[in-house]
């Protein structure tokens, strides 16, 4: 029988406004209404008070490499692929991300743990999903290299991968100079400085038409499995329009204002991290998220490596709409995607609905994935009753 919730008395965030005092009605999987909070006919089997909370749709993460850090938290500490998929699918649903694409990086680094054939178990771990509470899927970030190929295309023999990314981190291009190429991966990596430069030597080596033959290879996985393809860390129009030529359909982490507005002209949608946007800027120097977006040029945001700050994003004051603002982590990322039926609240709708306490810091009360409560958290006097069981 067909379990109908109903969420009263919130802020419901739709793509277009902000209802006040509304309600969302949840039938199986789906939203079947929405409306100003009032008297129905509907026979509902959960009633719950929002109490004037933010209702909106659960969150979509194109990119979030946070499964990296559950399944290695210390150099050399690995933990089971499953594991990692039950403790970061959980932390991710708990900050209202109900659909999270895991961003693994298919590259050798095994000084930090970061090779080929880790990526590929994680990957095994979320296409099964065992256990887990949210929709989660398999973003490829391919390494422009030969082994980093060879290793996806054998990938997508075995799972659905959603999602395919190109990546070339190297000294004089995209984010790093030199010294902070070697910087980045002695520091923050932990890499000994001779594996580093030996790194940088190496990836620093490759002329344009060996890039150009690597980009096409990772292009023709994509298309194979008919998932969307990411650029990343674009610097110059020039690198945009490169991956634009291969059907890139994303450009991820813009460097620069002018990268991102060329990539807006040519209907690459673009992506930048939420912890840009909350801290205020850029860790490197790099184009800032607020910047982007009072050029009209960011489409959406994505957890990078954080997921509480893509649940804050959309509470930072950037001059705009709640809903626009929630649209960049919910409907826009989804639609990049290929997934409409979600990141809405709609009728019609894939009931993915978060009901959000934003102050003093955004967090998260209940979370509904299609439609089966997935997460409740709160309590006390101020909250209750927050559910009663009710026929009419």
């Amino acid at each position: 029988m067909t379990q109908f919730t109903e969420i009263r008395n919130g802020r419901i965030v739709t793509p277009s406004r902000v209802i006040e005092g509304g309600r969302v009605v949840v039938a199986g999987e789906r939203v079947v209404r929405i409306d100003r909070d009032a008297p129905s006919s509907t026979r509902s089997d959960t009633v719950i008070d929002a109490d004037g909370r933010v209702v909106m749709p659960g969150l979509v993460d194109l990119h979030g490499d946070d499964i990296e850090e559950q399944f290695a938290p210390r150099s050399g500490a690995e933990t089971d692929p499953a594991t990692a998929l039950a403790t970061t699918d959980r932390m991710n649903v708990l900050h209202g991300v109900t659909t999270k694409f895991h961003a693994l990086a298919f590259e050798e680094s095994p000084e930090d743990g970061r090779n080929l054939e880790n990526a590929a178990r994680i990957a095994r771990a979320v296409d099964r999903g065992a256990d887990a509470l949210g929709d989660n899927r398999v973003h490829a970030r391919c390494e422009l290299a030969d082994a980093s190929a060879d290793a996806v295309a054998a990938l997508i023999e075995e799972v659905d991968v959603d999602l395919v990314s190109v990546m070339h981190h190297a000294p004089g291009g995209g984010q790093y100079d030199a010294e902070s190429f070697e910087r980045h991966y002695v520091e923050d990596r932990n890499w000994p400085a001779e594996a580093a430069r030996s790194a940088a030597e190496e990836r620093s080596g490759m002329d344009d038409a060996s890039r150009d033959r690597r980009i096409a290879r990772v292009r023709d996985l994509a298309r194979r499995v008919g998932a969307p393809l990411a650029s990343h860390d674009d610097e110059c129009r020039g690198d945009v329009e490169t991956m634009a030529a291969h059907g890139a359909a994303i450009s991820e982490y813009p460097l620069t204002l002018d990268a991102a507005r060329r990539a807006k002209s040519l209907g690459l949608a673009t992506v930048m991290g939420a912890p840009n946007l909350v801290r205020g800027g850029s860790l490197w120097d790099n184009l800032s998220a607020r910047d982007a977006i009072e050029a009209g040029v960011l489409d959406a945001l994505c957890s990078d490596y954080h997921p509480a700050s893509l649940l804050s994003a959309p509470f930072v004051d950037t001059g705009e709409s709640l809903s626009t603002r929630v649209n960049r982590v919910t409907r826009n990322p989804a639609d990049v995607a290929g997934l409409p039926d979600r990141g809405r609240i709609e009728v019609g709708a894939r009931a993915d609905v978060v009901v959000v306490d934003p102050s003093p810091t955004p967090t998260v009360e209940r979370v509904f994935v299609a439609g089966t409560e997935a997460i409740r958290t709160g309590g006390g006097a101020a909250h209750e009753p927050r559910v009663r069981s009710e026929t009419r």
